[in-house]
C-alpha cells in the first residue's frame, strides 16, 4: 500500500505558500489570519432560490449553501493540492483497484451523531443509485464496491486499475450525509458542515448559524450568515453598495467589473465553468453530423465572451478550462469563428433551409448572461440563412427542461473541467450512461470508449497524452456539445472590510474562514 499524494513535504510546501497567500485554503494561514479579523452576522445578496439540501445535487443554485452544511472527505488547495478534511489519510494500492480512507475522530454531524464509517457507506450507497446519486452517479461508475472494516476505516474497490487522481477527485466530490438523514436529505440538511440551517423563507431568505460543535479549529468565525434572494443582480448591486448587504454572490461579470472598479473587491476561485451549446443530437435538424459540426464555427466566441461575461474568462473549443490537463490550445484556432467554413459544412448537411431552422433554442431566462448569449447566437445564425425562435423560460421551467433533455439546444455551463478529464461526465449533456439527452444506449459510442480509455491510462506520460488527445477528437466529430469559453460562476464581490475568503476548487461559497477586518 502506498499514500497518495498526501505527502508531508508537499503539506508544508502548501501551507507556507499559504502563509504569504490568506486567500488559499489551509489552516495554518486561516488561524494567523482569524486573529486580526472579528465575527458578528454576514449578509450574503443571492440571485436564485436553492432547490434542495442534497449535496449530490451539484446544481449553481445549490452552490451558497453545500460547503457551509457539509464537508468532504478531502479538499483540494487552489492550486490542486490534495489534503486532508473529514479523511485524516487515505492510502491506493500498489494496483490501483483500491483505496483505502481513514476518517477522523472527532467528527459530529449537525444531530450529535458521530461520523462513522457506515454513514460514508450510506453515502456511496446514495451517489451509485441511479434514481439518487444525481450529480455524483456518473463519478461512482468507476466503483465496484466497499467495505467497512471498523467504524473509521472505508476500503472503495475499482472495477479496474484507476488513476490516482480519479480516485482522490472521486473522495473530493463525496460529501458525507449521516445516514439516519438520507431519506429526507432534500428537505433537511444532514451533514457536518461549519454550519446549520436556522430558517428558511421559500424565495426570499435562508439564514445559517454557526455549529458549535465544528471539528475545525478556530471555526467558524462569523456566527450567522443571512442569504437574501434578490430577484435580479442590479438589485443585489444596489444593497452592497447602499450597505444592505456585505457581500454579493453568484452576479454577473458586467456587475461585477463595474463594483471592482468602484472599489470592491472582486474574489475569483480556481473553478470556472465552461460555457456549452448543448444538443440533443437525437432530434432533427441536430440528428445531422455535418450540421452539428458546423456549430464548431458558427459560434463567435470572443463576441460571446466580451458581451456575455464582460471578457471575464477565456475562449474555449474544448470543455476544458486552460489550466485543465486535457486543454489544447491548437483547437481555439483551429476551430475559431469562420462562417464561410460553417456554410460548406452546412451544405454537405444535405439539408434544407427550412429544415435547419425547424427548432427553437431554450434560453434560460433568469439568467442574463444565457440570455445575451443567445440572442448573438440567434444573430449569428440568420447571417447563414437559418432563422430559429427562442424559447425562453424562467427558473425551475428551465431547469427541469434542462435536466430531462427536453430540448435540441440550449447553452448550459459545465462544470469539474479543473480535474481529472472524465470529471466531465458528471454533467448531463457528457454522462455515458443514464444520459437525459442523448439517452441510453448512448448514441456515440466512439465517446464512450474515449472516456473509457482516460479511465483505464495510468501511464506513461505519452500514453495519458494520447487519450487526452483521443478524446479531444472524438469531442468535435461527435460534436453534441459545442464549448465557448470558461467563465467564473459564484463571483464574489465583497466590502472592503471582509477578509478570510476560501478560494473552492469548485467555486462553491466557503463561509467559515470569513470575517470582518474592523
Amino acid at each position: 500500500m502506498k499514500k497518495a499524494l498526501f505527502r508531508p513535504m508537499r503539506l508544508l510546501r502548501t501551507l507556507l505558500l499559504a502563509a504569504i497567500m490568506p486567500l488559499a485554503l489551509a489552516p495554518v494561514a486561516i488561524d494567523a489570519y482569524a486573529q486580526e479579523m472579528k465575527g458578528g452576522t454576514l449578509r450574503v445578496a443571492i440571485l436564485e432560490e436553492m432547490t434542495n439540501f442534497d449535496p449530490m445535487q451539484f446544481s449553481a443554485v445549490n452552490f451558497p449553501l453545500i460547503k457551509n452544511l457539509y464537508d468532504s472527505l478531502i479538499e483540494y488547495t487552489p492550486q490542486g493540492e490534495a489534503v486532508p478534511s473529514l479523511a485524516s489519510e487515505w492510502k491506493i494500492a500498489d494496483d490501483h483497484l483500491s483505496v483505502s480512507v481513514t476518517l477522523r475522530d472527532d467528527v459530529k454531524f449537525h444531530s450529535g451523531a458521530p461520523l462513522t464509517s457506515a454513514d460514508v457507506a450510506a453515502t456511496l450507497a446514495k451517489a451509485a443509485n441511479p434514481e439518487k446519486g444525481k450529480n455524483v452517479f456518473a463519478t461512482m461508475a468507476i466503483v465496484k464496491d466497499w467495505q467497512t472494516p471498523d467504524d473509521r476505516t472505508v476500503v472503495i474497490n475499482f472495477k479496474a486499475p484507476t488513476p490516482e487522481r480519479q480516485m482522490l477527485d472521486l473522495l473530493q466530490f463525496v460529501m458525507p450525509i449521516e445516514a439516519a438523514g438520507i431519506d429526507n436529505v432534500e428537505a433537511v440538511a444532514a451533514g457536518t458542515g461549519a454550519y446549520v440551517v436556522a430558517n428558511r423563507a421559500v424565495g426570499q431568505a435562508i439564514t445559517l448559524k454557526a455549529n458549535p460543535n465544528y471539528w475545525r479549529e478556530s471555526q467558524p468565525l462569523i456566527a450567522d450568515v443571512q442569504f437574501t434572494i434578490f430577484s435580479d443582480d442590479a438589485s443585489a448591486s444596489a444593497a452592497l453598495e447602499s450597505g444592505g448587504v456585505d457581500m454579493v454572490y453568484g452576479g454577473t461579470a458586467r456587475s461585477a467589473v463595474r463594483l471592482r472598479d468602484a472599489g470592491y473587491q472582486l474574489i475569483r476561485g480556481p473553478g470556472p465553468l465552461v460555457q456549452v451549446f448543448r444538443i440533443n443530437a437525437t432530434r432533427a435538424p441536430f440528428d445531422n453530423a455535418s450540421f452539428r459540426q458546423a456549430f464548431n464555427y458558427l459560434l463567435d466566441r470572443d463576441g460571446i465572451l466580451r458581451v456575455g461575461y464582460a471578457g471575464l474568462g477565456e475562449v474555449v473549443a474544448l470543455p476544458w478550462a486552460p489550466a485543465g490537463p486535457a486543454f489544447d490550445a491548437a483547437y481555439n484556432e483551429k476551430f475559431a469563428y469562420n462562417l464561410d467554413k460553417a456554410r460548406e459544412l452546412l451544405a454537405a448537411s444535405g439539408l434544407s433551409k427550412e429544415a435547419m431552422s425547424n427548432w427553437k433554442l431554450l434560453v434560460y431566462g433568469t439568467d442574463q448572461a444565457s440570455v445575451t448569449i443567445s440572442q448573438i447566437a440567434q444573430a449569428t445564425l440568420a447571417e447563414v440563412g437559418i432563422n430559429i425562435e427562442l424559447d425562453v423560460r424562467e427558473g425551475t421551467e428551465y431547469v427541469e427542461a434542462q435536466l430531462a433533455g427536453d430540448y435540441s439546444a440550449t447553452f448550459g455551463g459545465v462544470g469539474n473541467i479543473q480535474k481529472f478529464p472524465s470529471r466531465v461526465a458528471t454533467n448531463s449533456i457528457y454522462r455515458t450512461v443514464k444520459n437525459p439527452v442523448l439517452k441510453d444506449p448512448h448514441p456515440f459510442p466512439d465517446y464512450v470508449a474515449a472516456i473509457e480509455r482516460v479511465n483505464k491510462t495510468l501511464g506513461p506520460d505519452e500514453d495519458v497524452k494520447a487519450a487526452y488527445a483521443n478524446l479531444n477528437q472524438v469531442l468535435v466529430d461527435s460534436s453534441f456539445a459545442i464549448p465557448t469559453n470558461s467563465y467564473d460562476v459564484g463571483l464574489i464581490v465583497a466590502s472592503p472590510k471582509l477578509g478570510g475568503f476560501t478560494l473552492d476548487i469548485d467555486n462553491l461559497f466557503v463561509a467559515r474562514t470569513i470575517g470582518f477586518k474592523e
